[in-house]
């Protein structure tokens, strides 16, 4: 691309930005809660900035170290907008409408000769090509790191450590138990252990949907290791469905103490503790 061409863009950058802006607004996509206008043309005054200082040799080369900014810039618009909630689409059409803008501006500035704008528009839809790209790698990074983050948060608040008494703690498990949930669940209640000095943790399985040879062998890792911090495990919530499927799959769970519900392992683990619990009289 000749220099010429590219002085002639930054000679236009007003015009580029209301066009692209215009293109922007009149989008049936356009998220004005997620983003206020004024904010929008901030972010993309300061792309466009970038993105034309760039634009003044013979070849565009948006890998070389002159892009270095543009692409950091549209690095960070990708994955900020991946985090605040934008669709793929909404995020490309950012990035494309520009193309638009920079394709109107030069025809209509070189009409007059075929040849060089049909050489300058080859280059700049590579460019922009080449940025869209960019922009779809690292909105897909963007939406992976909001994913792995949600799933974290969410394994976490789904296995929470409760003393329910004195001595006893109870960690209902609610879902599929696999190996990275089952360390969680490990330390989680170790931990709790470690702070509460209790003796006693009871493992309630009756939210799990199945339990195969898998997810037994994770809950006696996770019993033998409580065992090791000196408190004794239940499990409960052993519904007559899954003790058939147990032993069908011929797992050993006879060292392990199991009840069928919440309420009959807190009544062993009183009994274990000599802790006796009486209604009160009725009072007249």
């Amino acid at each position: 691309m000749s220099k010429d061409i590219g002085k002639l863009l930054q000679k236009n950058k007003k015009h580029i930005l209301e066009d692209w802006m215009t293109r922007q607004l009149a989008d049936a996509t356009l998220r004005e809660d997620l983003m206020s206008n004024e904010e929008l043309r901030e972010q993309s005054n300061e792309l466009l900035n970038a993105l034309l200082k760039n634009i003044t040799d013979h070849t565009i080369d948006t890998q070389s170290a002159a892009f270095d900014e543009v692409n950091e810039i549209i690095s960070g618009i990708s994955i900020s907008r991946a985090r605040q909630g934008f669709t793929p689409r909404e995020t490309g059409i950012y990035v494309f409408s520009l193309k638009d803008a920079l394709q109107k501006s030069l025809e209509g500035e070189i009409k007059n000769d075929p040849q060089l704008l049909y050489d300058s528009s080859i280059q700049v839809n590579k460019m922009m090509d080449d940025l869209g790209i960019m922009t779809f790698e690292t909105f897909i990074k963007g939406r992976e790191e909001v994913i792995l983050r949600q799933t974290s948060e969410i394994t976490e608040i789904s296995t929470p450590v409760i003393q329910v008494w004195e001595g006893i703690l109870a960690l209902p498990i609610i879902g599929t138990l696999d190996s990275a949930r089952t360390q969680v669940v490990m330390e989680n209640l170790l931990q709790e252990i470690v702070e509460t000095g209790s003796t006693i943790a009871i493992l309630d399985i009756s939210g799990v949907p199945a339990v195969d040879s898998l997810v037994a062998q994770h809950l006696i890792k996770t019993v033998a290791a409580t065992r090791l911090m000196g408190a004794e495990c239940i499990i409960s919530g052993i519904r007559p469905e899954i003790a058939q499927t147990i032993v069908h799959l011929g797992i050993d769970l006879s060292n392990i103490v199991t009840k069928a519900s919440l309420a009959s392992a807190l009544k062993y683990s009183f009994g274990l503790l000599q802790i006796q619990v009486k209604k009160s009289p009725n009072k007249v």
